[in-house]
Parts: structure tokens; sequence; C-alpha cells
């Protein structure tokens, strides 16, 4: 072995990588990003979950049953409700979590030591059933305050059930499978379209696109329009798999699952297509295309609990289109909510597919000149 010939081989790739300023930055950006991830985001004990309340009873009793179960910290109030139903109403469109029903004859219910409260929870998502559990396990207690008189010390069990709606059995894969659809549509589509331009490029083929009357939006639509049809396919083996082994039900419209996967699929191929004009080999779009999708799978609510990052990870998250995706088909398949209904998410991953579009045909226009 010729030591010399070997340095020389290691100071070209030393040299190559100095040059290369996104594999110079993967290197360090990647642990630092997973540390970051799983060391502040991921937090599995629940807290501050939506929730709504309605208190038909309102009285002395019912409001101190409140401000309880507010102090563990578990819920928040997030919308004052006037009846059990609208409190379903608000869990089918996502806009809570939980639902506390107080009902009119609260008092006499509590005399007579049988079920007072009603919590609902949006049992799609079995890690905000588990933590809502909490509520029943809560002993009747108060917090003193300082100069006030303490309450007896004898606790008493809470008559407080708690009714899971959607997902009653706890099952995982009812939680897990939906999400799966946005999952492997954004780790194969956005790969995919990512290589598209780069792929042309290292060819030779970019001088032919370049010679052809093709405009660039012509050209990036082309390029997309095929990838539609792959995710629709993946959509739909996803969908039969999950209904045929894992019995998960599809409560919503089929048409509005398939709506909303459409969404998702044009987001991340315009995502796809910003990457493959900023990278300048395949080899760097799959490492941006790797650096995008770690945050997607662990800040989206996938793998973990999204209530229960602080709130400088869900703004992350909010600029994600696999959020936004899994609010709506889980609402969609599993609370049985309609696309109108959860129009905020769909428009979000509309502007996004136009935004990233537009950026990609003038990134696309610029690496031409």
């Amino acid at each position: 072995m010729n030591l010399r010939r070997m340095w020389a081989v290691v100071l070209k790739e030393l040299r190559q990588l100095r040059r290369d300023r996104i594999t110079l930055a993967m290197i360090v950006a990647v642990p630092v990003v997973q540390l970051v991830l799983f060391g502040y985001a991921i937090n599995l004990n629940l807290r501050g979950l939506d929730a709504g309340i309605a208190d038909e009873a309102n009285t002395a009793g019912s409001r101190a049953l409140v401000m309880d179960m507010l102090a563990t910290g578990v819920v928040a109030p997030a919308v004052a409700a006037r009846s059990p139903q609208e409190l379903v109403d608000l869990l089918r469109r996502g806009r809570i979590n939980v639902g506390i029903a107080i009902p009119a004859d609260f008092e006499r219910r509590k005399a007579a030591g049988g079920e007072a409260v009603q919590v609902l929870v949006d049992g799609s998502d079995t890690s905000v059933q588990a933590a809502a559990a909490q509520l029943a396990q809560m002993p009747l207690t108060r917090v003193v305050g300082v100069g006030e008189a303490p309450l007896a010390s004898t606790p008493a069990a809470r008559p407080i059930s708690v009714l899971a709606l959607y997902n009653p059995e706890r099952r995982s894969a009812v939680n897990i499978v939906p999400g799966l659809i946005g999952v492997i549509l954004t780790m194969t589509l956005v790969l995919f379209t990512a290589v598209a331009i780069v792929r042309e490029r290292e060819r030779g083929n970019m001088e032919l696109l370049i010679a052809t009357p093709l405009s660039r939006s012509e050209l990036m639509v082309g390029k997309v329009l095929p990838y539609v049809a792959i995710g629709f396919v993946q959509t739909s083996v996803i969908l039969l798999l999950g209904v045929w082994l894992f019995a998960v039900p599809i409560r919503g419209s089929l048409l509005d699952v398939y709506l909303a996967a459409g969404l998702l699929i044009l987001a991340n191929l315009t995502l796809g297509l910003l990457i493959s004009t900023r990278a300048r080999s395949q080899f760097q779009a799959m490492q941006m295309t790797f650096f995008l999708f770690l945050p997607s799978i662990l800040l989206s609510g996938f793998m973990f609990p999204y209530a229960g990052m602080p709130r400088l990870a869900q703004w992350i998250a909010e600029l994600l289109p696999l959020t936004h995706f899994l609010r709506l088909v889980r609402g969609i398949m599993l609370r049985g909510a309609s696309l109108a209904e959860l129009w905020i998410d769909a428009l979000v991953l509309v502007v996004f597919t136009i935004v990233l579009m537009a950026a990609a045909i003038v990134r696309f226009h610029k690496r031409l000149d």
C-alpha cells in the first residue's frame, strides 16, 4: 500500500467535501436536529389539551370541579359549549381534544354517588385518550391558598366517566394507518421529484429541454403530473390494506380522503421540485430530502403527540405539510368530518403548494441563466 497515493486520495476527498457546502452542513446539522427533536421537542406527557366545557348545572360545585380539572394542567379551556352535542361536533371538526359535559342535575347525581360528569375524548389519538383518563382518577381535593381555611383532608373519588369516541378499544392501528398514508407519500414523492431536475442535468438532457419550446411552467407541471398518479396508487394500496388487515374504519367520505391525499401529493411534489432546483447532484437531493423528512415524521404528530410539544416546536410543525394532512385524514377517516369542516388545514396545503411551485419556477429560471 502506497501511503502517499492514499494520502492524495484523502486530500482530494477533503477538498471536495469542503466545496460541497450542503454535505458539510448536513454533517453538523443532522445530529444537532436529532438532539433538539428528541431531547427538547418530544414529550409523551401531554399537557394543555384543548378542552370544551359544557356546564349545564352552573353551580358552585360544578364550577369548582371544572377549576380543579384545569388545575391539573392536563386540559386547558378552549371553547365554552352549550350542550354535550356541541362538544361532539367540536371533537369531530378537530377544534378540541377533550369535552367536559356537566349535566343540569349534577348536584343530585353527585349526592347519589352516581355518574355526574362525562369526559368526551377524541379517541382517534390514543395518547390523548390515555392523558384524559387521568381526570377520572383525581381525588376530590382543592388547592388551599395562603390564609384560607383547609378543607376536609379525606379525599373522595370523583364521579367522572371518560367516554372515548371514535376508537374506544384504543387500537393503535386505527391511529397509525391513516398517518402512514401521509408518511409514505412524503417519503417517496419528495424524493422522486427531488432528483428530477438533477437527473436531467447529470445525464446531459437539460440542454435538450432548454432547446425545446416548453416554458418553465410547462416543464415543471409536466414533471409533477406522472407522480400524482403514483401518489394516488400508493394511497389506494394503504387504504385497502388498512381496511382488510386492520379493520380501520372510513367514517367520512372516501372522496374527501382522496382529495386530502391529493393536496398532500401536490405539496410534496412541489417541495421536491424546489429541492431539485437547489441540489447539484442526486446524492445532495437525497440528503436534503432526508433532512426535511426527519422533522416531518417527528413533529407532525405521527410518532409523538402534537399537544406534548413546546410552543416553538408546534410553530415549526405548522410549516410542514404532513402536520396538516394528518389532521385532515384522521378527521375524515376516524371522526367522520367533512373536508369543508377542516377547511383551514386544506387551505394551508393549497397555499403551501402555490408558494413552493412559484419558488421552484423562479429558482429553475435562475439556474438556466
